[in-house]
């Protein structure tokens, strides 16, 4: 059930884009059903230019013919597509599963418009059950790791603090070279004030609250899909 209402929540967004638009393609899986429906677009026709967010992205719309481009060649897109772990009141959003928590950012930033697609549950009243996702320089790990440990006691964190490890056990590698620290809050009281807390630590690449940056989320749940605005 879940797969479904994720493809309906992209089916949805898929409604915000018009020919000729240049799009952020987000990554992770309800994310991958949106490209997947933009590729059968552009098959039949459509036009349009995207960024993708991480390798894997990239090598999805690839594969299904989708124009790509970069920020370097473009300055701006109209608008993004990105999925989210948790969203939260006023569409504040915890990202970062799927590990390009960065890039994301980037195009999402780069956007006029960034919007959300889901399945209901990722609807929270408080962000925080799910980990927070947090990018780290691998130089002086161990330092930015007392220095994040140190910020969640003082958020009131309930739970800890590990380094993201892939299936054969060694570190996860973002697509920036980068490692992630995963931090269980449980629940983040006060998302502005642990962001600035986060971004103070040297070793801080990028972290997955993502505030003020989406305008609009489409939720699916077994009786339809919802729209969110902040």
């Amino acid at each position: 059930m879940s797969e479904a209402l994720k493809r309906e929540a992209a089916r949805a967004a898929l409604a915000e884009v018009r020919p000729g638009m240049r799009l952020g393609l987000g990554t992770g899986s309800t994310a991958r059903h949106f490209v997947d429906l933009l590729g059968e677009k552009v098959a039949a026709g459509f036009e349009c230019l995207c960024v993708p967010t991480s390798e894997v992205t990239a090598e999805q719309a690839r594969g299904l013919g989708i124009p790509l481009t970069d920020l370097d060649t473009i300055d701006a897109l109209d608008l993004t597509i990105d999925g989210a772990d948790e969203i939260g009141p006023g569409l504040a959003l915890i990202k970062g599963a799927g590990g390009a928590l960065l890039r994301e950012k980037i195009v999402a930033a780069a956007s006029a418009r960034m919007i959300v697609i889901a399945d209901e549950s990722k609807i929270v009243r408080e962000l925080g059950r799910f980990p927070l996702s947090i990018e780290v320089n691998r130089f002086g790990l161990g330092a930015t790791r007392r220095a994040v440990a140190g910020v969640m006691a003082a958020h009131g964190a309930e739970g800890g603090l590990s380094l993201r490890l892939r299936s054969d056990g060694e570190p996860f590698v973002t697509d920036g070279g980068h490692v992630i620290l995963d931090a269980s809050f449980g629940r983040i009281s006060s998302p502005e004030a642990l962001s600035r807390a986060l971004f103070d630590i040297p070793g801080v690449v990028e972290h997955g609250l993502f505030l003020g940056m989406c305008k609009r989320a489409y939720v699916a749940a077994a009786d339809g899909v919802k729209t969110v605005d902040p």
